[in-house]
């Protein structure tokens, strides 16, 4: 397992690094849209293995509409984008399955949360890139969180006992969430000495912590997403790493929280 997420990692670093930073935008946008339609279509099939295909259909197009939105910078595109997620699942529902049938508002329900717990969340890569300075905030998030991921599981595996939260996460440790939120400050520390950032190097630490506490309680949400449903990856499409979800579960929580502190520092 160790060696094969290590492989999966070497061979995709210098991948990523391209895409993110010499590559041509339209291809780094377009793996994120593929990585979006992916993560989506494993929510799907692991929390609403019954929504009907349709549903699905029209939130993958929808998906596709948002980032093309985003890409030629139509951004008033994006609220009728959002409503259309919730408006379009009501109006199948209502013409195609009007029956009473609780189990109904449910299915409802998931085809809305997965645009917007995987989509929404992606989309916003595309913005924080067409910020300046743009390429060094997408490298210090994906870095951060990293080395939470990392740090969080080999400290856990040589120290941990205490359980985190073994509700929804058995194998998770308190010693793992802090020696992962260690590693994420340094590596953040680090980033702010190596390569030039818009920011002061406390906010660079402060922000390292937060995104790494974010990231952390992502992984939670998708655990508890997979225990609700049984399932131990949320697919086999990444050797030693599971589906894309969960790779990119903590990452989701992050990308928000670091757009947030974008606006409010250029504001």
């Amino acid at each position: 397992m160790h060696l094969k997420r290590w492989l999966t990692a070497i061979v995709a670093l210098p991948l990523l690094y391209f895409l993110i930073g010499p590559g041509p935008r339209w291809l780094f946008y377009s793996v994120i849209f593929i990585f979006s339609m992916g993560g989506l279509a494993e929510f799907y099939r692991m929390a609403a293995p019954d929504l009907p295909q349709p549903v699905r259909f029209a939130n993958h197009l929808l998906s596709l509409v948002l980032f093309a939105a985003l890409y030629f910078r139509q951004v008033l595109l994006v609220p009728l984008v959002l409503l259309l997620w919730s408006l379009v699942t009501l109006t199948f529902f209502l013409f195609v399955r009007p029956g009473p049938d609780a189990r109904g508002t449910g299915e409802m329900g998931k085809g809305v949360l997965g645009p917007l717990y995987v989509t929404v969340p992606l989309s916003l890569f595309l913005l924080i890139d067409m910020q300046p300075g743009g390429k060094t905030w997408i490298f210090f998030l994906l870095c951060v969180i990293f080395a939470g991921d990392s740090g969080a599981f080999y400290a856990g595996k040589l120290f941990g006992s205490r359980k985190l939260y073994e509700a929804v996460s058995p194998a998770k440790t308190w010693e793992g969430a802090l020696g992962g939120l260690f590693c994420s400050i340094v590596v953040a520390y680090g980033f702010h000495r190596l390569i030039p950032m818009r920011c002061p190097v406390g906010h660079a630490l402060v922000l390292g912590g937060l995104l790494c506490i974010a990231g952390q309680v992502g992984d939670l949400a998708e655990s508890m997403l997979k225990r609700n449903h049984g399932i131990k990856d949320s697919s086999g499409m990444l050797p030693g790493h599971g589906g894309i979800l969960d790779r990119i579960d903590g990452v989701l929580f992050a990308i928000p929280l670091l757009y947030g502190y974008l606006l409010y520092t250029m504001a």
